[in-house]
């Protein structure tokens, strides 16, 4: 099962986040969810801002594209990206 579908123009994606790691990146696939390590600390939202703005740098996408569906008290996430890049698309089919 892929980590992500498309539909209507948009990407959602399945994403299994781990918080507090020492550095930031993606980790490859756990299960049906792209693996996400990131430094913040789930406290107070700062892991859910911390991942939009990590995905938004990394993929090239802007920070108001990027949308968490659900889970935004849990690690497992799913998040819409309304405009997603070229870039995020070749790495995405990549994985899969």
């Amino acid at each position: 099962m892929p980590c992500y579908e498309e539909k209507d123009g948009c990407i959602i994606l399945n994403v299994r986040v781990v918080p507090r790691a020492s550095k930031d990146g993606i980790a490859g696939l756990l299960g049906d969810a792209l693996k996400v390590r990131i430094q913040a600390p789930p406290v107070d939202g700062k892991a859910n801002a911390y991942l939009v703005k990590f995905f938004s740098k990394h993929w090239k996408v802007s920070r108001a594209s990027i949308e968490i569906l659900s889970g935004e008290t849990g690690r497992n996430k799913r998040l819409k990206f309304s405009s997603p890049s070229d870039k995020m698309r070749a790495a995405l089919n990549a994985l899969t």
